[in-house]
């Protein structure tokens, strides 16, 4: 098994993972950047101003250097009634 870091970015820079993960596979590892990327949506969406737009990435590394990025860029709009 690997370890992977996964690293975060967003409008206040990046935070480096410093444990890293042992995962077996590039799909284990996808699944885990994923589920990371949503996690870091919905805080966004729960601390978010009315209007925003939001650019965020997991960075994916390992002990020889980069592996994969996942990139997510939304807008969040809400409409008050």
């Amino acid at each position: 098994m690997t370890r992977y870091f996964f690293d975060l970015r967003d409008a206040d820079g990046l935070v480096l993972d410093e444990e890293g993960l042992l995962l077996s596979s590039m799909q284990a590892v996808q699944l885990e950047a994923a589920k990371s990327l949503a996690d870091m949506a919905r805080d966004v969406i729960w601390s978010s101003t009315p209007v925003s737009e939001h650019d965020m990435s997991i960075e994916v590394r390992d002990d020889v250097g980069p592996v994969m990025k996942l990139k997510f860029t939304f807008g969040l709009e809400k409409v008050i009634q």
